[in-house]
Parts: structure tokens; C-alpha cells; sequence
């Protein structure tokens, strides 16, 4: 069970810097079983450690994503916000699609509203394989913006499984964000 996950987990064993499986296998990782057939595998890095990242992933083809267009990513090219999408391929052409995101001081800052914030200390999450991943509040926070029915899917089934402090941090930064969102529906009561 979550061998993609595990597979990344060895690619990334000697990163320095902060990393987190994301998306709908960061949901799965919560709830500790695979929900559903996912496309594509996820990885979270800090913006501010982007060098690093690059440095580790040297021998690896990297395009960053650009109004649509994947342009490579040259080794000391610094990618600034709204940039936040890179495409990674190795020589076997395993791939990891990585996301940049935002970091204040000792804290993860929303990429489309910077208010919305959560301390990096709450961001420790591991699954039983030892794979660290975001926190599913987080993950639906991004998957609000552009609802589909496999984020309502998720959402209905991670619920359950969060937390009162992640179901509260979920419901007030969607009040702020997204205010009118149907998840609110079930946060609120």
C-alpha cells in the first residue's frame, strides 16, 4: 500500500529541507488507506528552500510551469511567486510533480491569500510508512478554489478523520477565502 508515496519517501531521504506529499494522497496518507485511483503524485517544498531543492534534484529534467508552458528550470534561476508548479523527470522517467509554497518566519503562509496561515510546527504529519504529508485542512483549503467531485469525495471522507483544531482552522480560513463554500455547511454545525 502506497508505494508511490514510499518511492518518494527514498527519492527525497537525503533532502534537507521541508517536503510533504500533497493533494488527494496526502488525504489518503491521513486516513491510512487508499480512497481512490489518483493521476499523479504531489510533493510540497518551501519556496525559500528552492536552491536546495534544485541542488538535490541536479541530475533530474525540472520545468517549472509558466502561464501553461513547461520552461526548464536552470540551475541558479530563482522562480518567484505566481510560479508554483515544477515537473520533475528522472532517467527512468519516474516523475514528481513538486509545489512551491509560502513561508513566513516559522510559519506556511496560503499562496492565494497570505493571511491565511499555519504554523510549521503543526506540519509534522507522517503516515505509518514513515511518509510525511501535508495536513489534510490545508489540502482542502487548495481543493476549495476549484471544486470537483473527487474533492467532495475526499472531503466527506477525510472528515471523520480530522481533528476539532484542523475541522476549526479549516472552517475559519475558508470563511475568509472562500465564504460561500459548501463545506462550510458541515464545519459550522
Amino acid at each position: 500500500m502506497f508505494e508511490s508515496c514510499v518511492q518518494v519517501k527514498k527519492f527525497m531521504k537525503d533532502y534537507q529541507g521541508h517536503w510533504w506529499i500533497a493533494d488527494g494522497w496526502a488525504i489518503d496518507l491521513h486516513i491510512g488507506e487508499e480512497i481512490r485511483e489518483h493521476k499523479d503524485l504531489d510533493v510540497a517544498v518551501l519556496r525559500d528552500e528552492q536552491y536546495l531543492l534544485r541542488s538535490y534534484f541536479k541530475n533530474w529534467k525540472m520545468k517549472y510551469i509558466k502561464e501553461g508552458s513547461g520552461l526548464n528550470w536552470k540551475e541558479k534561476e530563482w522562480l518567484e511567486a505566481p510560479i508554483h508548479e515544477i515537473h520533475s523527470t528522472n532517467h527512468s522517467e519516474e516523475q514528481i510533480e513538486i509545489l512551491l509554497n509560502e513561508r513566513k518566519g516559522d510559519y506556511w503562509h496560503f499562496r492565494r491569500d497570505s493571511k491565511i496561515r499555519c504554523p510549521l510546527s503543526y506540519m509534522h504529519l507522517r503516515s505509518e510508512q514513515g511518509v510525511p504529508y501535508l495536513n489534510p485542512e490545508i489540502v482542502l483549503l487548495y481543493k476549495a478554489k476549484y471544486t470537483s467531485e473527487k474533492d467532495n469525495q475526499d472531503f466527506h471522507y477525510i472528515f471523520p478523520h480530522l481533528s476539532e483544531r484542523q475541522k476549526e482552522w479549516l472552517k475559519q480560513s475558508l470563511m475568509h477565502h472562500q465564504p460561500n463554500h459548501i463545506w462550510l455547511e458541515k464545519l459550522l454545525f
